[in-house]
């Protein structure tokens, strides 16, 4: 049954959530919260209330201390033609073309790569599609600027074809210029795979050194490198960015909170509030638990999917089935394809696959090159191998290897629920009623064998998973003093970013006003433009029932 959504009251004991229905209430009473958080919530269908013990926030997470880069130097203004022509936005060498509703200018910048060293001469190519008001193109140093950060890691910006839709034309008509970076080693910014290390270093500590700067701090360093590039003739009060982080962009909105507060002038943060954890281990633990959730609820819809997928799970393990692109479906792989459970509509693309999968099985006796070239065409590690290599490094601080913790975690605690083996499921006894499960969002060792474009990196991927000189993402005393307006969505049944560990980052920020909601999954900024409308109106204080 399709319901409308309407934020509910919420009453609050520290992480604790009591679902009041489907319609708007008033609240009775005005609940004692903590006071540096707002909470909006919208909750449809049937939602378990989620009690926890009350506790202390400030004691879920440990200071540590936290050191600033080194000042940062103005690299583009020495090595761009920017030295030539002044500023960087009076450029007249650089391609613009028109889309609907804005005009775009491409843009290139030297960044260092060592921010801690940046006199080294080394440095990243970072590249940033440039979006002005059609019509406003000669009030571009003067309108200020939304930078959108984008989901991954390992994941370039997606181009937009038109600002007329979605949430750039949120950002247009809030009088926005628009970012959209390419994040370090991604699309267009000094990208990195097996062919661009190869070329530049020839062993592989030399590659996973280099693959360390690519992490969120970094990230936002550049991000404000550029900033400085694009407002250096504004006065302070107008030369603060507004950013909007999706997913992974959100754990970067985090890092830039923690570094340079003061050049924010407000932030938007749609399915990624990052968990303040030390190693990603935590983060496993929750999402195996929701995937096991989801895995019900998609066995639900299609029952006919356990007989299939148990008869591709099975032909999988007695044959070793080649992909076109060279790759290997490997059954583990075939489970990897749950990752599209946690966006819309992503159950019904599994079970198409599925459906195609087991016809072919029935009437050809294999998998077709059609039904193969899908599936491999559904899975983004070979294109993105950031997204495979550094994946769980986003979570690791203060010297904490992530030692492929997926894994670990699955092997020791999820092994039964996420049996690939036909052996061992029909040794645990599970009849032909019983479904294989699918895995989601994670990364295993496995991968760099399975994954054509993975293998030439399988050395690099190992060295990061044991690398320990990693440095501190998030300041716990700056956020916990934070002046800046931030607002940020939470959807409740969040497959990729959990939503209970979201909920304390939200109360370690002081001043976040967080909506949470179960009417999307991880991709509702890009399902529904209300997304954005919602955290706009929300950070403005047109919405008042919190």
């Amino acid at each position: 049954m399709s319901h409308r959504f309407t934020p509910v009251a919420r009453r609050r004991c520290c992480t604790g959530l009591l679902s009041g229905g489907y319609q708007q209430q008033q609240q009775q009473q005005q609940q004692q919260l903590r006071p540096h958080v707002s909470v909006a919530v919208t909750i449809s269908g049937t939602c378990p209330a989620a009690v926890h013990q009350c506790r202390s926030f400030s004691s879920l997470f440990s200071s540590r201390p936290f050191h600033k880069p080194l000042d940062l130097r103005n690299f583009s203004l020495c090595n761009t033609a920017t030295a030539m022509q002044g500023h960087e936005l009076d450029r007249t060498d650089i391609e613009t073309y028109i889309i609907p509703g804005g005009t775009v200018y491409e843009r290139f910048f030297e960044c260092p790569l060592d921010y801690s060293q940046p006199q080294n001469g080394q440095t990243v190519r970072v590249f940033v599609r440039h979006i002005v008001p059609l019509g406003k193109e000669s009030q571009m140093r003067e309108l200020p600027f939304m930078l959108y950060l984008q989901g991954g890691p390992g994941f370039e910006c997606r181009f937009p074809g038109s600002v007329k839709g979605g949430w750039h034309c949120t950002a247009i008509t809030e009088g926005y210029q628009i970012l959209l970076i390419d994040q370090r080693g991604t699309g267009l910014s000094s990208p990195i795979n097996a062919d661009s290390l190869d070329a530049r270093f020839a062993s592989t500590a030399e590659k996973v050194e280099h693959v360390s700067h690519f992490r969120a701090d970094n990230i936002v360093r550049d991000c404000e490198h550029i900033r400085k590039i694009l407002c250096q003739d504004r006065a302070d009060k107008d030369s603060k960015l507004a950013l909007l982080g999706q997913s992974f962009g959100g754990f970067c909105i985090t890092t830039y909170l923690s570094l340079f507060p003061e050049s924010i002038s407000k932030a938007f943060i749609t399915g990624g509030i990052p968990p303040l954890v030390d190693g990603p281990d935590a983060v496993y633990q929750a999402t195996y638990d929701r995937m096991i959730s989801r895995n019900k609820q998609y066995y639900e819809k299609f029952p006919r999917d356990i007989a299939r997928v148990r008869s591709i799970m099975k032909h999988l393990n007695e044959v070793d089935v080649a992909l076109p692109d060279g790759g290997r479906l490997s059954p583990r792989r075939f489970q990897q394809l749950g990752i599209s459970f946690g966006f819309t509509g992503g159950f019904d693309s599994v079970h198409l696959l599925v459906f195609h999968a087991a016809n072919d099985l029935e009437t050809l006796g294999k998998l077709s090159t059609h039904t193969l070239t899908a599936i491999a065409s559904s899975q983004s590690f070979d294109s993105n191998p950031l997204y495979c290599i550094m994946h769980e490094a986003i979570y690791c601080q203060q010297g904490t290897p992530s030692m492929w913790s997926a894994h670990r975690v699955r092997e020791t605690r999820f092994a039964a629920e996420f049996e690939h083996s036909w052996d061992r499921i029909v040794a645990c006894g599970k009849d032909d009623s019983s479904p294989v499960y699918f895995t989601g969002e994670a990364v295993y060792p496995w991968m760099l064998d399975d994954y054509a474009e993975l293998r030439r990196l399988k050395n690099v991927a190992q060295g990061l998973a044991e690398y320990t000189n990693w440095g501190q993402l998030y300041d716990v005393d700056v956020l916990a003093k934070n002046t800046v307006p931030v607002a940020g969505v939470s959807y409740y049944n969040d497959m990729f970013v959990d939503f209970y560990l979201s909920e304390k980052t939200a109360h370690a920020i002081k001043g976040f006003r967080q909506w949470v909601t179960n009417e999307y999954h991880h991709n509702g900024l890009r399902a529904d433009s209300r997304v954005m409308t919602y955290l706009v109106s929300l950070l403005r204080g047109d919405i008042t029932d919190l």
